[in-house]
Parts: C-alpha cells; sequence; structure tokens
C-alpha cells in the first residue's frame, strides 16, 4: 500500500514532531481497533482510537482512549466540566472535524475542540493514532502529541 502524507502528517512535519506510520488494509467491515491491532504489529494497549462527543455545557470534545477500552461517559463528562455528553452521530463526524469514521485523528480536525487523552497514554514511550485517513497509524510520543493538540489527561474509561 501506497502512503499518501495526510493533513495529519503534514502539520506534525512542520510542527517538527517526529513520528513513524503503519498501513494496514481495511474494508467498511473491519474499521474496528481490534482489526488494526492484528495488521499494524503494535500492542493493542497503545493504539489510540478518537471518540467526539457533544457535551451539555462545553460542545464538541475529543477523547482518546485506548482500543482496548470504552469511554466512560460519566467520568468524560466530569473530566470536561460538563454534566452530561454523549457521542455525536456517524453521520455528523466528517462535517465537524474533516475526518471520516474509522480515519478520525487527534491531529488537524477542521477546528480546535477540546480533547482529553486517557491517563493511559502516559504509561508510554510511543503510542498510535490514526494519521487522519484509514488504514494509517501514526506513532509517536504520547506526551509531544497532547503538548501539540493542546491536550489534557485524564481518567476517562471504563
Amino acid at each position: 500500500m501506497k502512503e499518501v502524507k495526510t493533513n495529519a502528517m503534514r502539520l506534525l512535519d512542520q510542527a517538527g514532531i517526529a513520528y513513524r506510520t503503519k498501513t494496514y488494509e481495511y474494508d467498511e467491515e473491519h474499521l474496528g481497533g481490534a482489526h488494526v491491532a492484528s495488521q499494524v504489529d503494535f500492542p493493542a494497549d497503545q493504539i489510540f482510537k478518537t471518540l467526539v462527543t457533544r457535551g451539555d455545557k462545553k460542545g464538541i470534545l475529543v477523547f482518546c482512549i485506548p482500543i482496548t477500552m470504552e469511554l466512560d461517559l460519566k467520568k468524560a463528562a466530569k473530566a470536561a466540566g460538563d454534566k452530561k455528553i454523549e457521542m455525536i452521530h456517524v453521520k455528523e463526524i466528517l462535517g465537524l472535524t474533516g475526518y471520516i469514521r474509522g480515519g478520525c485523528s487527534p491531529v488537524g480536525m477542521k477546528k480546535h475542540y477540546p480533547t482529553y487523552f486517557d491517563e493511559t497514554a502516559l504509561l508510554y514511550d510511543e503510542i498510535a493514532v490514526s494519521a487522519g485517513t484509514r488504514g494509517c497509524q501514526m506513532i509517536l510520543d504520547p506526551e509531544e502529541l497532547i503538548r501539540y493538540t493542546g491536550a489534557q489527561w485524564a481518567d476517562v474509561t471504563i
């Protein structure tokens, strides 16, 4: 599979942030994290999915959590200072972020939304996040990624 530079990669290049990529085969039936982990030869606990939610006060919020875990909506709401949050509908992802389901990256969304990484990201020297397209993960230092995205870290998983 030929690698194409995504907007997320270009932004990290411009910021001087080192990363490497792993590409993999995917199809509409296999967009989940378990499939990604089986394809990229990288520990599943270190592969982070990007979830987009809507808070009752704060609006759109982004959470990056390990593919092996689920977002705890109560913990996530508390971390963001909201009473209640809910996942956005899949049809809204492209319009809000500029990305499609299975290729949503915390880097380079259409707008800057408050972003939170599960605190487990800090346990590792490297984590993987979507490069902004299906079939490609960027592997990089989580502290640099959190700093670049202006994210916070919090306990937001079950």
